[in-house]
């Protein structure tokens, strides 16, 4: 199965996914369109967020970094009077200037994350969606800034007047990803956000047209009408779209086959009809592995109907 990832929630139910079928059958095309240098490391949030699931190293309370971290690194920083854009933890950092020692070397991307899942003794394939650089970025009253700064620096509390990825126009999918496209008929969307997470990924010239040859299920992260973490309501709503699963619909319209909503969302399934897509509820919100597994079992079986 291949899925299209962002941070937090897809690897939510990445971890029930695996439980349920083989690792090694698993493709994780993962957005790098948030991804930031800081302190000349090239820091790749939900990259690494699916790295430490699948290696079981995730901080499961926050469902980012390294559980049992520290910090005395960045404290020290601090101290000494660099202030750093990202509160990096120490063994988090290890995994940035590993990567970055790979790209310095001559690695693309994709290689560099071949060779750290390898070392982490991951099974799944862990694809970067491009070796190109891409940016998300925010424009608010006062101005543009890059996602990471939105939402670690600014809380993600500046109004949202438009989102943009900067160089998608002229990125390209990478090899590695066109290839598990093309050997792949099933594509599942986790319930990351569609617009800075799975967004980018889509955005990649020619994307869209492959993904219309798919089967593609989508899981929504919006329950009613908030999203179940990080600023994905205030971020579809720059888009036009309404902050509902109606509008993680409208979202994927143009190849999207099934979607899961929550069994707890108000939403008239009805309303989906001129949309063209299914739609199948169950428990999206994961709050344990044994609800991540039931959920990974009724979309396998949506795409075995």
């Amino acid at each position: 199965m291949l899925v299209l990832s962002g941070g937090t929630g897809t690897p939510k139910l990445l971890n029930g996914l695996r439980k349920v079928m083989p690792e090694e059958d698993i493709t994780v095309i993962v957005n790098t369109a948030e991804d930031l240098w800081v302190s000349g490391n090239l820091v790749t949030p939900d990259i690494d967020t699916v790295l430490y699931m699948f290696s079981d190293r995730i901080d499961i309370d926050k469902w980012w970094g390294v559980a049992d971290d520290t910090f005395r690194t960045y404290e020290l920083m601090k101290s000494l009077g660099h202030r750093e854009r990202m509160m990096l933890g120490d063994l988090d950092r290890a995994t940035h200037i590993i990567r970055t020692e790979y790209l310095r070397n001559g690695y693309s991307l994709t290689d560099s994350i071949r060779s750290l899942s390898a070392s982490m003794g991951i099974k799944a394939k862990v694809l970067p969606m491009s070796d190109d650089q891409v940016a998300t970025i925010i424009v608010t009253p006062a101005g543009k800034m890059h996602f990471q700064d939105f939402w670690i620096s600014d809380h993600g509390e500046p109004e949202v007047l438009d989102v943009f990825q900067e160089g998608i126009g002229t990125a390209t999918i990478s090899p590695a990803v066109l290839e598990a496209l093309g050997t792949e008929e099933h594509i599942l969307i986790g319930p990351s956000n569609p617009i800075t997470s799975i967004g980018p990924i889509i955005g990649l010239p020619g994307m869209v047209d492959i993904l219309r040859k798919k089967k593609v299920i989508a899981v929504s992260p919006i329950i009613g009408n908030e999203p179940v973490s990080g600023p994905a309501g205030k971020l579809m709503q720059s888009k036009g779209f309404p902050v509902s699963s109606l509008g993680v619909a409208a979202c994927y319209r143009e190849f999207l086959d099934v979607l899961f909503i929550d069994e707890r969302d108000t939403a008239d399934e009805s309303m989906f009809a001129d949309l063209g897509c299914k739609v199948v509820r169950a428990d999206t919100l994961m709050r344990t592995r044994e609800i991540s597994m039931d959920l990974s079992r009724l979309v396998m079986e949506q795409f075995n109907a």
